[in-house]
């Protein structure tokens, strides 16, 4: 039965990671944008850290879904001399269009917060009106003694710039739920990114 239940938890626990916990705080479109395929275009990923290996990570996680949505996305770290975020914008404009970009996609971690739910407990009155009914009474009405959970919100800012007019076309800070990891951060703030932008009407599939 042990086996059984733990099994039974697994899949629960593989369930809730694949639920989209992101929302949007804010969104701005540029109203004089015309609506964006991604596909055929080549677009730079920009993962914004001073850690190095959270923005190949992350800049890895970005390219790959937007290659998915058949872009040829380059993460920026593959194509410029610095990417330890020292690189003045001239210059960082200029390697990526000699990468072949027109435009990018940049994410930033702009918050962390966390934030404490108490669900209360039940209590029932007690019967003790012989061992019968009390026995059915007591099964039926144990006592829940409520508890505390934690959770984790990420909040992340993601533009989209044409770097052939160097405009902003898209800006939005989002706030996900306990994301796994950067990895898994990146893909679920893409994908409803994505749906947001399509929603109105400045994305095309």
């Amino acid at each position: 039965m042990g086996s059984r239940w733990a099994a039974l938890a697994l899949i629960l626990a593989g369930l809730a990671a694949c639920t989209e916990t992101t929302t949007f705080i804010s969104t701005w479109k540029d109203p004089a944008a015309q609506p964006i395929s991604p596909a055929g275009k080549t677009v730079a990923a920009v993962f914004v850290t001073r850690d190095i290996s959270q923005r190949r990570a992350g800049e890895d996680a970005l390219a790959a879904d937007l290659t998915a949505r058949g872009a040829h996305a380059i993460p920026s770290y593959t194509v410029m001399q610095d990417y330890g975020g020292k690189t003045d914008a001239d210059s960082a404009g200029t390697q990526l269009k000699q990468a072949g970009a027109q435009g990018v996609v940049i994410m930033r971690l702009v918050g962390k917060d966390q934030q404490v739910t108490y669900t209360p407990g039940t209590a029932t009155p007690a019967y003790y009106g012989g061992f019968g009914p009390y026995w059915g009474y007591s099964w039926g009405t144990v006592y829940d003694p409520g508890y505390l959970r934690t959770d984790t919100l990420i909040s992340v800012e993601t533009l989209i710039y044409s770097l052939n007019s160097g405009k902003l076309l898209w800006a939005s800070t989002s706030r996900t739920t306990n994301p796994q990891n950067v990895n898994a951060l990146v893909k679920e703030v893409a994908d409803a990114t994505a749906k947001e932008m399509a929603k109105q009407g400045l994305l095309t599939q």
